[in-house]
């Protein structure tokens, strides 16, 4: 379901899903931004990108194909590979900051969670519920190796050039790869075994 149909039918469950939704898109960006100016990059900081305003971040289009389908995206962060200290660390860690970002931001909601137990209720537990699912989802799919998502950086970081070449060229179409897999179901499994790797390790880390 769309947020616009979750809007019209349950205006408070659009809140709890809506709002958990945007920063944890927002977190991810934030994160590939800080990490790169750490290493060098000050792009995304001179732009005006390193902050929790929304409005610095929201892609019109990708804020249209979530509300009408539940998929959209965020602008990405600007990132020149050229001004990192160590180019081929930098891509690793920079493309790798948002999706630990995710399972942090997950592993903290989940933990909060457990302090409400045995019988965790109300508009806070659905929110930390929302919020960690969402994370974990976010983290899985961004894990997927194929561009523009983070797992073909992480990949391309230690891949050799002939294969970082091949990545970069289909970057071009791979949002468009990525959209007809995900219609066909192709991912589904994908990304269901990345989320269950990932929730995993916080039940591990979890005290």
């Amino acid at each position: 379901m769309g947020l616009l149909n979750l809007l019209l039918k349950d205006p408070l469950g659009f809140i709890i899903i809506a709002i958990p939704l945007l920063y944890s898109v927002i977190f991810h960006e934030l994160a590939h931004g800080w990490v790169a100016y750490r290493m060098g990059d000050p792009t995304a900081k001179l732009q005006g990108r390193l902050t929790i305003n929304p409005l610095k971040h929201l892609d019109p289009m990708g804020t249209l194909m979530l509300f009408l389908f539940g998929f959209g995206w965020a602008k990405p962060v600007p990132v020149n590979l050229n001004l990192l200290r160590d180019r081929r660390k930098g891509m690793i860690l920079v493309s790798a900051a948002g999706v630990i970002t995710n399972m942090l931001l997950a592993f903290c909601a989940l933990f909060l969670y457990r302090l409400l137990s045995p019988s965790p209720s109300g508009i806070a537990a659905q929110l930390l519920y929302y919020f960690a699912r969402i994370n974990i989802i976010l983290a899985a799919f961004n894990l997927i190796p194929l561009p523009p998502l983070d797992g073909s950086k992480i990949l391309m970081g230690f891949a050799p050039p002939s294969v970082q070449k091949s990545l970069f060229r289909l970057e071009r179409y791979g949002l468009l790869i990525i959209i007809a897999l995900l219609y066909l179901g192709v991912l589904e499994p994908v990304i269901r075994s990345f989320e269950w790797m990932i929730l995993s390790l916080i039940k591990l880390l979890m005290p």
